[in-house]
């Protein structure tokens, strides 16, 4: 590759620090995750879980795909299920992230030993085909070949006549990107580069209107991913290629400020957007960053739910009826919301909104740690709301879905945003999740039990007495009654974009307690149905219903092993709640003596008073109701 080790050189920043300064007075960076560190939580557990799964895969079987297409011989077979049936090496993808992360946020030394061989025969594929071409697509250099040619047969989930290959090779281009990025490794950085120029040239002699027909097939993020390669390089043919590769049906409307995402498959859709605000941000194309903040707005506004996800059967349904959400056992889709934090990320670095950390917070809670089965590990990619039905949870040697790939990522990658910086003087606070940062020569530690209680507090150690800012969110659902205080005494501070900021030069061991009251509240959907969900701060809530007849909760490797296709139970058997929505509250008290428990009266048939409701992220291997039906005493009875 010309110049390649030149333009491996050049940073992420080098182009980000000019153009983002359009957008906002400072520009908002996240930490390496290698910089913080858990403490006991949830979300740590949920980290050693996923660690367990990570480790509980084998390697080899996941690079059989890629050893096959460069001509080598595998050491194993495929694993099975979606890795031998057509979408054979995108986990693979997945795992060089995962890996990638789960290094950066641990040191595991099992963890770096698997990246580094993993790295090493991706190189050994490459090196074999000699021109950048690296995939476990099957028979996929056939397929390159024709589309080179301008043969090109596109459908939503398909490419001449193959499962989704574009879609495919995404996940090892964001997998070697992942590795450079959040690793180092050089080799993956040549190898990201190096199947980049791969591809421009694959396509160089298609038009414009060929590579739009090509992108109606599902394709992932490459227009992400070859914008990033231009980032990284410098070299501004790759930006081009991702302009090319954005799908104007899909960008048009959202220029256009129109929502026409009903009926569409809702995971195709985010990744292009996440590309569009990629792009946007490079060049500084305040349409398109435009664009990607009015998609993010419908969807997260119009089209989801309590927990933070969206879509029905993968799709979007109408925005103004959520029915099918209610009743079908396909509900939220864990893929959507990985990509959804992607895009919120972004959004957030470059506006400095904290609307877009609450719903963060929101979609991390919620829907991400519920993903992940705290007692026996696995991922879950459908997280239906039809009252009274479960969910099913993957196993490492039998699963391989999309949701398995994104799960692996998720729960490596907590301490992301818990800290954001600008430059050396500002600090923000994004997330309430403990956890230790080393902030150059200053360690900020972060210490609660929070949700189960609604304060923390903040330690600053810096290396000597530096004055600073930190920046501390209060979150919407407070309702602007937060407390701060600083080595015991109340506070005040300037309060911006939803952030409590305190300016001053700290000493070491300066405490900052922060006390973010907490209070029940009913949610309805966005379609202003009469059915209601309960958070109280952050977290949303849910009973448990049952443990009957739940078929597969621990998924084969059929195709569609990931559906709860268990006895759906009548949803008129399911309990309501009697009266009216504006004192729905009135039927919900608070457990003395239990964390996050509260117990609903008010229910009809009377045998169901009483029901506990806790934590939806806590609610594992069960049946479970997360909306509720609220209906007048007239109606009941007319029932």
């Amino acid at each position: 590759m010309k110049q390649l080790c030149t333009l491996l050189l050049l940073t992420v920043s080098v182009m980000t620090s000019c153009t983002r300064s359009e957008q906002v007075s400072e520009q908002i960076q996240s930490f390496n995750l290698s910089d913080i560190r858990l403490l006991d939580s949830d979300f740590r557990h949920a980290q050693e879980m996923d660690m367990r799964y990570i480790l509980g895969i084998d390697p080899d079987r996941l690079l059989a795909p890629y050893l096959k297409e460069a001509g080598l011989t595998p050491k194993v077979d495929n694993y099975t299920n979606w890795e031998n049936t057509g979408l054979d090496g995108h986990v693979g993808g997945h795992y060089l992230s995962a890996l990638s992360y789960m290094y950066a946020s641990t040191g595991n030394d099992e963890i770096k030993r698997r990246l580094d061989y993993f790295i090493s025969e991706l190189k050994r594929c490459a090196d074999a085909d000699g021109n950048g071409y690296i995939s476990g697509v099957p028979e996929g250099k056939q397929i390159w070949k024709e589309i080179s040619e301008g043969d090109i047969r596109a459908e939503s989930f398909g490419l001449n006549n193959r499962w989704v290959p574009l879609y495919n090779i995404h996940k090892i281009y964001a997998g070697l990107r992942d590795a450079y990025l959040v690793y180092e490794s050089k080799d993956a950085g040549e190898m990201f580069i190096g199947l980049t120029e791969w591809m421009y040239k694959l396509t160089e002699g298609l038009t414009d209107a060929q590579i739009q027909q090509m992108l109606n097939s599902e394709h992932g993020g490459l227009n992400e991913v070859f914008a990033d390669a231009a980032q990284i390089s410098g070299d501004m043919r790759y930006l081009e290629l991702a302009k090319r590769f954005s799908h104007r049906k899909v960008l048009d409307p959202l220029l256009e400020g129109k929502d026409c995402l009903t009926g569409m498959h809702a995971n195709t859709q985010i990744p292009k957007v996440i590309g569009y605000k990629r792009i946007a941000d490079i060049e500084g194309n305040q349409e398109w960053n435009k664009a990607a903040g009015f998609f993010w707005e419908t969807v997260v506004e119009n089209r989801s739910i309590t927990i933070g996800g969206n879509s029905v059967c993968e799709h979007f349904h109408p925005s103004d009826d959520f029915s099918s959400m209610l009743e079908s056992e396909q509900g939220p889709e864990t893929c959507n919301t990985y990509n959804m934090l992607r895009l919120t990320k972004m959004l957030f670095e470059t506006s400095g909104d904290s609307r877009y950390m609450d719903y963060y917070e929101r979609a991390l809670y919620n829907h991400i740690l519920s993903s992940v089965n705290p007692v026996q590990g696995g991922f879950v990619y459908f997280t239906p709301m039809r009252s009274g039905h479960y969910r099913v949870y993957s196993q490492p040697q039998t699963s391989f879905w999309c949701c398995v790939g994104s799960g692996m990522e998720n729960h490596a990658k907590y301490g992301e945003m818990i800290y954001s910086h600008s430059g050396s003087d500002i600090l923000y606070v994004n997330l309430f999740i403990p956890s230790v940062l080393n902030w150059g020569k200053t360690v900020i530690e972060q210490k609660n039990r929070f949700p189960d209680e609604e304060v923390t507090t903040i330690t600053v150690n810096p290396g000597r007495n530096a004055e600073f800012t930190i920046r501390i969110r209060i979150p919407e659902w407070t309702e602007g009654k937060a407390e701060i205080a600083i080595n015991g005494e109340q506070t005040e501070g300037n309060m911006k974009n939803g952030y409590f900021g305190i300016t001053r030069k700290w000493r070491k061991g300066d405490r900052i307690d922060v006390r973010l009251p907490m209070s029940l509240r009913a949610v309805s959907l966005p379609d202003k149905s009469s059915n209601w969900s309960f958070m109280y701060g952050p977290v949303v809530l849910a009973a448990e219903t049952g443990k009957e007849d739940m078929l597969g909760m621990y998924a084969d490797d059929s195709r569609n092993g990931h559906i709860a296709a268990g006895r759906k139970i009548g949803l008129d058997d399911m309990p309501v709640i009697i009266g009216s929505p504006e004192k729905v509250l009135e039927n919900i008290s608070k457990v003395e003596g239990k964390s996050l428990t509260f117990k609903m009266e008010g229910l009809a048939p009377e045998k169901f008073n009483g029901m506990t409701l806790v934590p939806f992220s806590r609610v594992h291997e069960c049946r479970y109701m997360v909306y509720w039906k609220v209906v007048s005493e007239q109606e009941w009875k007319r029932r």
